[in-house]
Parts: C-alpha cells; structure tokens; sequence
C-alpha cells in the first residue's frame, strides 16, 4: 500500500515567531477533539505544573490518558511531549524573569526541604495570589451589582462544586437574598431552571470539563436573557465562553485533588462585596440572624 504524506505543523517557536505557546494552544483550541481540549485546557492555566510533570502526571490532572497528551503533542507540531514540555519551560522561565524584574526579594514561605503539609499549603497560598492577580475589578463589581440586582440567583454546580454552591447559597440568604441551587439532575432542579427568567441571575461553578447540567444552566439563561457568570478554574471552559462575566481562580496543587482555596476566596469575597453595598442594613439582619 502506498503511504500517504502527512503535513507535521511547525512549532509554535517556529511557525509564529515569538508566540508562546499558551497562545499557540489557545488560538488552536477549537480544532482539538474533546479530550485534547482537557489538556489543553490545563496547559493554558496551569503552566507552571506542565513546565514540571510528567506526561503521566499531565493526564491524571488533566482527567485524560498518557497517550492522549503525546497525540496532543504531536497535533501542535512537536516530536512528542517532551519538546512541548521545554516549550512550556521557556515561557515559564520568561514569565518568571519579568515577574522577578519589578518584585522586591522577600523570605520564602517555607523552606527548600518542605513537608507534604507545607508544600500544599505553599501551593494554596500562590493560587490565592494568582487569583488576585488575575481577577479583573470590572468584573467583580459587575457580578457583585447583579448578585444585588437579581430577584432571584441560580447558583449551578454538580459533585465537588455542589458544596461551594451551596455555600454561597448559604452567604447570600443571610443577607436576604433569594437563592437557590442545581447540583444534581433531580426533579425539584430541573423545576428551579425551568423557572429561569430575565430577572434571573445563573451563576455556573466549574473545576476542569463542566458537567453538563452546568453547561445546560447556562444555555437556557442565554436563551431565556437571563444575567450569567462562570465562576471557573479554566479559561478555555465551555461555561465561560457561554457566560457573560467571568470570574477566573486558580487551583494548582501538588496533592491528588485540585486546591479550591482560592475559590472559597472568590465566593467569600463576592459575599462580602454585596454585603459592603449597604452595611448597616446587613449588620442588623445579621445579628438577628445570630440571636435565633
């Protein structure tokens, strides 16, 4: 049988000059098959993990197989992983220098020789500051104002996310705020999105690939003109190309479960961000609440 020639793409070092190749991934996103686009999903926000695992490592986060990255690997022009992992290094490396530049020197959180405790806790403390670094003042006070505005607010998320929803929840009748939650496909849930309307503000909570009744949420408040925020831990997340703000938290960790310190932040802080709209009235309703 004659072999057919296949055309290898360049690099993204070679093909696009100076483009890092967290652009490269991200302008070449929506070629990817689904499970390409969970790697690439994590490479993009979390560079600095990729810069440093393991093929292997790469597809256990990434909720994908070994073999799936090198084929990634290879779609984006390279011999396999290990070249797209020195590609990451460099814009790691590149990244680094001009943080390093402007920055005062200061001690180190931890030592060099750190604990599993500690280089966790080291771990949730940098994604607490990437988030911040990250977060746009804009959006925030845009989510904060229709938190405020909505007369009613759907918060969306399934598995690890339902327990953050329902916190949230949690924050905003204390303030007393309509809230209510989907976190699984049952019954009285699929009634809280039938009853989606304009008024209504659909916040969507996602950690990696969404599940699909988040994914679901989202779409029917489009369609319904609903008020929507992805509150999200990948920029190339399908709920934060649905919604119309979106809110960015970090989750790198060395442990075997992403960190969702820094959403925990988000969530206290957007809380808090409503509650500072008209302090005395909360305080008092607050200390109601405490005195029951």
């Amino acid at each position: 049988m004659k072999r057919t020639a296949t055309t290898t793409i360049a690099p993204p070092h070679e093909a696009h000059g100076h483009q890092s190749l967290s652009d490269y991934v991200q302008s070449r996103f929506d070629e990817f098959s689904r499970s390409q686009k969970d790697v690439a999903q994590y490479i993009v926000d979390h560079l600095d993990e990729v810069a440093f695992q393991t093929a292997e490592e790469l597809a256990r986060r990434a909720n994908t197989s070994s073999s799936t990255v090198v084929r990634f690997s290879q779609a984006l022009g390279f011999e396999g992983f290990p070249e797209l992992q020195h590609a990451a290094r460099e814009e790691y490396r590149r990244r680094h220098e001009s943080t390093a530049q402007g920055a005062k020197i200061s001690e180190p959180l931890f030592s060099l020789d750190r604990s599993e405790f500690e280089t966790a806790v080291a771990a949730d403390h940098a994604n607490v500051e990437a988030t911040a670094r990250k977060s746009s003042r804009s959006d925030i006070e845009a989510t904060i104002e229709a938190i405020a505005a909505a007369d009613r607010v759907l918060i969306a998320g399934t598995d690890q996310m339902a327990f953050f929803a329902s916190y949230l929840r949690h924050l905003l009748m204390l303030l007393d705020l309509r809230a209510e939650i989907v976190a699984s496909p049952s019954q009285e849930a699929l009634s809280r999105l039938g009853r989606i309307d304009e008024r209504t503000l659909v916040i969507g909570l996602s950690a990696g690939r969404p599940h699909p009744l988040v994914v679901r949420a989202l779409k029917l408040a489009r369609h319904r003109k609903a008020r929507t925020v992805a509150i999200t831990d990948a920029t190339l997340s399908e709920v934060a190309k649905l919604a119309q703000t979106r809110l960015y938290y970090s989750s790198d960790s060395p442990a075997y479960v992403r960190s969702h310190t820094a959403l925990l932040s988000v969530i206290q802080g957007l809380a808090y961000g409503v509650y500072a709209r008209d302090a005395e009235q909360y305080a008092d309703r607050i200390k109601a609440f405490r005195l029951k």
